[in-house]
């Protein structure tokens, strides 16, 4: 195959594969052909006479590195024999193998995978004699979770229990200990789990300059992907590896950066010309993905950033349709809505062409019901389905008794939290309940409390008008001191989907058909099948993929930005990155839902909800607006400019420096939006004007304050 570099790339692509000399910072926009310039620039340098040998390609997956490699080799005719290539991990390894003994491994050492990983936190916990007699104690997964965040984000484990496990906060001496135990344990036993490769490798080239030299020498010619998803400690190890001055290209999109969960730290690639000096940055810009009223949307997200690299996609690909922006009249009916417009859509596209995209998991489940009710299959990424998840089985356990006292399965459910019972004392419960034996029940719930007031509660319920959403409210109650008890870990992750559950029943009157519907468990093939089956996937496990069609739910605060993210303004900056990404997944068709108001399960009513600050930040001309009119139908919200637009990317300051950005007009009066001042908070965004004189004000330092005007200075 040959390679014609002034045809086959465009000018961006080709000034990046052409400079192969200093480091190199390409910024690549999403969809702007990435792989296809790291893929020319790697058969670019062996053209040119370098040796395979003395190219280091580090990626986050062994398959990505691998079809890099392949790719190459294609274009040139031959392989890439002897070049380096895979994820941090393998090269630190292999490195670590030969230079064991200048790490006090005099006979080598062993990598444990997860579960071995588990397995020793747990004998730490035990050897500590911790948590005896304690139902709630953390799990050895959740052990193991705290202390690798702990070292991947190098912040002590309290910070890391503030900011995503506040509920485990009682057991942070407890995880210290086990942390150091841990940690004492591999050194003893001459083991290694993942972390330690990275920060290993991260010494060894600190300490050894010898070392630090032959890989310098060596590795004359290093490339990084998906740059923005390295954390600190991989960031360093390509400084030792490159040097001041090195031949380094790093490829990514600060824009993308969204696994801070992970780790991930976006002031990596912010800061690359700051860490390496004479830093060329190249902008990829031209988008092979999208039509251009997508990107012209997706281009006026970025300017609302408070610090970024500055980036302007456009595209070939026309389009007089602009992107839709659908206001229903409240969460309940959104899923109605976005089942009818998957049906439209399928009638133009493939349905696996289609995809649904959300914050997070339990946002899908209304959803779910709605397809299953008319027969549309789904494939979800990202969380688990709702009739997978194990608390809503629980809960749907205590509704099928309400219904069907005979119910095996459901009991055997039901009694799983009553310690003591076991499967067999539920057969010979299950057996005296069904031959009227008063004396065995007598003396069993003598012996078990929590058995007696199961059986009361489900007398009680079945005593109750027959109304899904009342009788579930009840068991939802009930069930709450054994959702903390069952699952002691992760059990506000879970309340969030109970919520759900319970917005789902609001939609029923009779409780066969709200069971009948929710038990459905469709195909059990789910995951081998691809054709005509609609996408629904969390943002995150969306990330790299496209479709011709995509729907963004939940666009209002709390879901999305999420409630956590309101509080830090570094979280909402990678908020707006992952409504970014949600964005630039589509291809033709991008609509984005904004319910008009969320179902309060307390109160019973739908309380009034205020649209996600970047769906306010959008000017009218980017978007055709909708609103679900009562009658159930969807019309225009106000007449909007159908032209596309293309505007010239604001200002913003970079790790390099510049001015900041100026606001881009919102669906709130113009005069309403720009920046002010706070005696206390200091310099803030005006991001809504939820009612006169009232503002949302998003400030740094302090996050999204709603405050009166009279105490704010306009700028």
């Amino acid at each position: 195959m040959s390679m014609d570099i002034e045809t086959e790339l465009n000018d961006a692509q080709r000034e990046a594969v052409l400079t192969t000399e200093g480091p190199v910072l390409v910024i690549a926009g999403a969809g702007s052909g990435k792989t296809r310039t790291i893929v020319y620039r790697l058969a670019h340098l062996v053209r040119q006479g370098i040796d395979p040998a003395q190219i280091l390609l580090l990626t986050f997956t062994r398959k990505a590195a691998q079809e890099m490699l392949n790719r190459a080799g294609t274009i040139l005719g031959h392989p890439l024999t002897g070049t380096s290539g895979g994820t941090f991990h393998s090269f630190a390894y292999a490195t670590l193998r030969r230079n064991a003994a200048d790490l006090g491994f005099d006979n080598g050492f062993t990598l444990m995978d997860r579960s071995d990983c588990e397995s020793v936190c747990k004998d730490v916990k035990d050897s500590l004699t911790l948590g005896k007699g304690d139902r709630s104690y953390p799990k050895k997964a959740t052990l193991l979770d705290m202390i690798t965040k702990s070292r991947n984000k190098e912040l002590p484990i309290e910070s890391i229990m503030e900011r995503e496990a506040y509920h485990l906060t009682p057991y942070l001496d407890d995880l210290n200990s086990i942390a150091a135990g841990y940690a004492a344990f591999k050194r003893q036993h001459a083991l290694v789990d993942y972390d330690d490769l990275l920060f290993l490798l991260d010494e060894l080239l600190t300490r050894n300059e010898p070392l630090r030299n032959q890989l310098q020498a060596r590795y004359r010619y290093i490339m990084v992907d998906e740059y923005q998803d390295t954390n600190l400690v991989q960031a360093r190890i390509v400084q030792h590896l490159a040097g001041k001055r090195g031949n380094v290209m790093a490829v990514g999109d600060d824009a993308q950066s969204i696994y801070a969960f992970r780790g991930a730290n976006v002031a990596n690639i912010l800061d690359f010309p700051k860490n390496f000096e004479g830093t060329k940055i190249i902008r990829l810009e031209k988008n092979y993905r999208s039509v251009q009223p997508i990107l012209d949307l997706t281009n006026e997200i970025l300017q609302g950033a408070t610090i970024r690299f500055d980036k302007h996609l456009y595209s070939d690909l026309k389009s007089d349709a602009l992107p839709e922006v659908v206001y229903p009249l409240s969460d309940q009916t959104q899923a109605r809505l976005v089942v009818d417009q998957i049906l439209e859509l399928g009638r133009k596209y493939s349905l696996h062409d289609v995809a649904v995209l959300f914050r997070a998991g339990y946002q899908s489940f209304p959803l779910e019901v709605a397809l299953t009710r008319v027969g549309v299959d789904y494939q979800k990424f990202g969380g688990i389905r709702f009739h997978e998840a194990a608390h809503i089985k629980d809960v749907l356990a205590y509704l099928r008794l309400v219904v069907n006292p005979h119910d095996l399965m459901a009991w055997q459910r039901a009694l799983e939290h009553v310690k003591g019972v076991g499967p067999k004392t539920v057969a010979k419960i299950y057996k005296a309940m069904h031959t009227n034996d008063a004396k065995y029940m007598a003396t069993v719930t003598r012996k078990h409390e929590s058995l007696r007031e199961l059986l009361n509660e489900l007398d009680g319920l079945r005593n109750m008008p027959p109304k899904p959403s009342a009788v579930l409210e009840r068991v939802l109650a009930f069930y709450q001191p054994v959702l903390i008890d069952k699952y002691p870990d992760d059990y506000p992750k879970r309340q969030a989907g109970l919520e759900q559950l319970s917005q789902i029943a609001q939609n029923y009157v009779d409780m066969d058909q709200l069971l009948g519907d929710l038990s459905l468990d469709g195909d059990p093939d789910e995951e081998k099948r691809k054709e005509n089956a609609v996408v629904l996937s969390t943002v995150h496990s969306a990330k790299g993929l496209e479709w011709s069609a995509v729907i963004v739910i939940d666009l209002v605060e709390d879901r999305f930005p999420s409630r956590k993210a309101m509080q830090r303004p570094e979280d909402l900056e990678e908020e707006r990155r992952l409504m970014y990404v949600a964005c630039t997944r589509a291809k033709q068709c991008l609509k984005l839902f904004v319910p008009s108001s969320v179902y309060n399960r307390q109160s019973g009513l739908s309380d009034p909800t205020l649209p996600s600050p970047f769906v306010l930040e959008l000017s009218g001309g980017v978007f055709t607006p909708l609103k679900e009119s009562y009658s159930g139908g969807l019309e225009k919200r106000w007449p909007v400019d159908t032209k596309p637009v293309h505007r010239e990317p604001a200002p913003s300051r970079t790790a390099a420096g510049a001015s900041a950005d100026s606001p881009a007009p919102g669906t709130v009066p113009p005069a309403q939006l720009g920046f002010c001042t706070h005696k206390i908070f200091g310099k803030g965004k005006i991001i809504a004007c939820p009612e006169p004189n009232k503002y949302k004000v998003n400030f740094p330092g302090f996050g999204i304050k709603t405050i009166i005007g009279d105490y704010l200075e306009m700028l």
